[in-house]
């Protein structure tokens, strides 16, 4: 990975845990249509793929009727849900070690962009990105490689051989994939090893700690003898 100067990462699942806030978002949204789901860990798969193509999958609403159960989901995640999540520990470390080396870092998610700038600058992690892309409210961007399409347009990047993309789920794999980037799918999220295997991950990591060492150590600062 001494290659790569650009590197692109989801946000839920791979940045923080968003465990809480999506499913009880989700939990608001299905109330809405009589749909008691008091088991919360039923709703994971929720994490990671648009929300619109989740409800139409996994509760086969209409494309019609999913788009208005998003609009629920928000009700309830602009109040509470996004601030219902947590920062895996270690990626702070890790984010300003990248940072520190002139790695420049953006966030590329499925997430509305207004949510993904809410939840970094509330947890001070917005400061190391030079760019943060997600889902438009207005639903006409919200898969990984749109986004991810956008993103890299956005900042100008060309080079792809020195861009990876770090993400959870396989969404993320693919998205890498159809832009022509490198990816690595990180086991501490959402997405299980055979998932990311399936969709050809790159490189597959257990952890923060695991992933940090994918990148080069930050050098000692040199001292001068007195």
């Amino acid at each position: 990975m001494t290659d790569k100067t650009h590197i692109l990462f989801d946000l839920d699942g791979t940045l923080t845990d968003p465990f809480i806030g999506i499913t009880r978002s989700v939990q608001h949204a299905l109330a809405c249509y009589g749909i008691i789901e008091n088991d919360l860990s039923r709703l994971t798969p929720f994490i990671g793929p648009p929300l619109i193509d989740s409800f139409r999958e996994i509760y086969h609403f209409s494309k019609e009727q999913a788009k208005e159960a998003v609009n629920h989901y928000r009700e309830y995640f602009a109040e509470k849900g996004w601030c219902e999540n947590e920062v895996y520990p270690g990626i702070p470390k890790l984010l300003k070690r990248l940072q520190d080396e002139k790695i420049k870092l953006y966030v590329a998610t499925s997430k509305p962009t207004p949510f993904a700038v809410k939840i970094l600058e509330h947890f001070d992690l917005a400061r190391y990105f030079e760019g943060i892309e997600g889902a438009t409210l207005d639903n006409t961007r919200i898969h990984k490689t749109e986004i991810m399409q956008y993103l890299l347009a956005q900042a100008g990047i060309t080079d792809k051989g020195k861009v990876v993309m770090i993400g959870d789920r396989k969404f993320d794999i693919i998205g890498a994939h159809e832009v022509g980037v490198e990816c690595i799918g990180v086991l501490y999220g959402y997405g299980s090893r055979e998932e990311l295997v399936t969709a050809k991950a790159d490189y597959i990591v257990s952890s923060v700690t695991e992933l940090s060492k994918l990148f080069p150590q930050l050098k000692a600062p040199e001292t001068n003898a007195l």
